[in-house]
């Protein structure tokens, strides 16, 4: 006889663990299955950043940056061994398309969407403090704002949450690579190789946490589930010598005009990101010479004087659901298809951000209600404390 779960969650990336813990948490029986390694695909190649998303704002895209803020304070209580708050500055120069009235007012709406608490403040730098912005070009600079977003390494957070997912009787299986599923009236029977050996077990629920791979998971469960067209978009990272003393940068790529970071990484810095479709392998995603070209000149322009020497580059790919225009313009809100919204036994996690992993979590939960049976819960992951995995 299998193994018989009530939720079987597949992809050990941030999506997956934080549904393994919210379900675990729940009082349910979980098995999280990860082919190669916590955090091994996306959730390693992030920006890093714990944010509401501010540049959400021009897409008035309110529920999510509310969201996301609130999420951003429920990890710097939960998780300050894990989750800093850092001041991010955002320059403005006379050709910056951005306009300060623009900035300010987009500053006071983030604000008041995250509470007018401590970590929503902002305020506009005295001209005397920009020297010592760690080398920014003040030729033409015309104001500089300084907001607070935090930063966090996302490969520890994944870790943390699965680390507290078993805490509460969680399974992680590692490496297990998903073979196939079966939808039945009662739950799914579920294949996977585990080492050599092959195993199956009951789920009540599968959970397609794959990230780049939500297809590839679902043209592996018969029937097939619903699925949303999804466009995969590559990211690149640059982690660059020299350290930067005052905090992050909102910067606005003179190119064009999109927003990138240049963040303060241990005793470096870390560049980032770009934004191109991607039509490959998500394990065979590498930087492009045109993205570091892209990267450096924006550094170069906004710092002059800075070392552009690249110790290291990553590249990552997110998901996206499919559209017309640039990715950069597209909304970042998650999608959960179903099977059937009757009685769900099989839901995909479509899209998502590092920052907004708890709510989904609870979103997916919520989904999953009316097929799952009533448990006594264990705990609340909006209260209870992540501490880095030994």
């Amino acid at each position: 006889m299998s193994d018989a779960y009530d939720v079987v969650v597949i992809g050990g990336g941030i999506h997956g663990t934080g549904v393994a813990q919210a379900a675990a948490c729940a009082g349910y029986s979980v098995l999280l299955l990860e082919q190669h390694a916590l955090a091994s695909g996306t959730s390693s190649r992030s920006s890093k950043l714990i944010h509401g998303g501010l540049r959400y704002l021009e897409r008035h895209d309110f529920g999510l940056v509310r969201e996301s803020l609130r999420e951003r304070d429920i990890l710097l209580n939960i998780a300050p061994d894990l989750v800093h708050l850092r001041p991010f500055h955002v320059p403005v120069y006379q050709d910056t398309s951005r306009r300060p009235l623009t900035l300010r007012t987009g500053l006071t709406l983030y604000a008041f969407l995250g509470g007018l608490n401590r970590a929503s403040r902002f305020r506009k730098l005295a001209h005397e403090e920009w020297d010592a912005l760690d080398g920014l070009d003040t030729r033409k600079l015309q104001v500089v704002y300084q907001y607070f977003d935090a930063q966090t390494n996302d490969v520890e957070l994944t870790r943390a949450i699965m680390h507290s997912a078993t805490a509460f009787g969680a399974m992680l299986s590692c490496p297990s690579e998903f073979l196939s599923a079966r939808i039945e009236p009662h739950g799914c029977e579920v294949l996977y190789r585990d080492g050599i050996q092959e195993k199956s077990c009951h789920a009540q629920v599968l959970v397609n946490a794959g990230g780049p791979w939500v297809d590839t998971v679902a043209e592996r469960i018969e029937p097939t589930p619903s699925r949303i067209a999804i466009d995969l978009v590559q990211g690149t990272h640059l982690v660059l010598d020299g350290r930067l003393e005052k905090g992050c940068y909102y910067l606005e790529a003179p190119q064009d005009r999109r927003a990138i970071f240049l963040m303060p990484w241990g005793h470096q810095s870390l560049l980032g990101t770009t934004e191109s479709l991607y039509r490959g392998d998500p394990l065979a995603v590498t930087p492009q010479q045109q993205e570091v070209d892209y990267l450096l000149d924006a550094l170069q322009h906004y710092f002059p004087q800075r070392t552009t020497r690249v110790d290291k580059m990553y590249a990552g790919v997110r998901v996206l659901p499919a559209g017309d225009g640039t990715a950069f313009r597209r909304s970042r809100e998650t999608r959960l298809p179903v099977d059937d919204h009757a009685r769900p036994r099989v839901l995909s996690i479509v899209g998502g951000k590092l920052t907004g992993y708890r709510a989904t979590a609870q979103k997916v939960m919520h989904s999953l209600r009316r097929t799952l049976p009533v448990r006594k819960p264990r705990a609340d992951t909006s209260t209870l404390a992540l501490t880095p995995a030994p």
